[in-house]
């Protein structure tokens, strides 16, 4: 069986979670290692068993919790292996400046690898850290993309994302929201440019056009606690599933809490 569970997903903190019947992995460790205990207990899972960490890219709320997760899986003699791109790797700060960072595992971005018996895709992804990725899960016969923060939806994301059946997507702001919310003129910039979060309605855009026909399961994400709602994404996101003829459960992912465990 195939469980997969997105523990928290925002702009304060990102973490997924995914186990086979042999190999568990942590996809982003934005968590504190206490709040991640939590969330996983809730599921029926603890961070002890854990065999490795993926980790998009360098941003704070992707990697906060990283550094105290893998110290404390040392302090008890669980040595937690961690995949980053090698571009990404000295990117990441460690916590503790008297003690070396643990031997990353890296990766060329665009290259695969194998974690028990999950095997791991990473893509290239627009956005403005120094080398993002997303990524393709295989998991007993299920395939899970997992793309979030990304300012757009190049063909060479579409092409990694087809056949999945489950999706973790960004549906980051609703545009006319950003545009009169609080942030200084310049991070909006940066939000709506190419190299920074999917809008609502560029998110619709590729469900209408590009989203696989064959997905049982979308998750959509990353959602801005200031320049978004909930009901906005699900709404729109539905019409636009709709005008496909598409069916999939639809699930919005939250910061405060985790989603429910999908299984297949």
């Amino acid at each position: 069986m195939v469980r997969f569970c997105v523990l928290a997903s925002g702009s304060s903190g990102n973490s997924a979670f995914l186990a086979t019947s042999k190999t568990r992995i942590l996809i982003d460790a934005g968590l504190s290692v206490r709040e991640l205990s939590r969330r996983m207990a809730e599921i029926g899972e603890k961070p002890e068993d854990l065999d490795a960490v993926i980790v998009t890219h360098e941003h704070s709320d992707h990697v906060s919790g990283l550094a105290r997760l893998v110290r404390w899986r040392e302090r008890k003699k669980k040595p937690l292996p961690v995949f980053v791109s090698k571009l990404t790797a000295p990117m990441i700060e460690w916590d503790d400046a008297s003690t070396p960072p643990p031997q990353f595992e890296t990766f060329q971005a665009g290259s695969g690898w194998t974690i028990g018996n999950i095997v791991v895709e990473s893509f290239t992804i627009p956005h403005d850290a120094v080398d993002p990725v997303g990524f393709c899960l295989y998991a007993e016969g299920i395939k899970i993309g997992i793309a979030t923060d990304l300012g757009y939806m190049p063909e060479s994301i579409r092409i990694h994302l087809r056949r999945v059946q489950m999706l973790l997507l960004e549906s980051n702001h609703d545009l006319e929201m950003l545009k009169v919310g609080p942030y200084p003129w310049s991070v909006k910039q940066r939000v709506m440019g190419r190299n920074g979060h999917l809008s609502n309605s560029h998110t619709c855009d590729y469900l209408e056009a590009g989203l696989d026909s064959g997905v049982q399961t979308l998750i959509l994400g990353h959602l801005s606690e200031h320049n978004n709602h909930p009901e906005i994404v699900r709404l729109g996101a539905a019409q636009s599933l709709e005008l496909r003829g598409l069916a999939p459960r639809l699930v919005v992912a939250e910061q405060k809490r985790q989603t429910e465990v999908f299984t297949y």
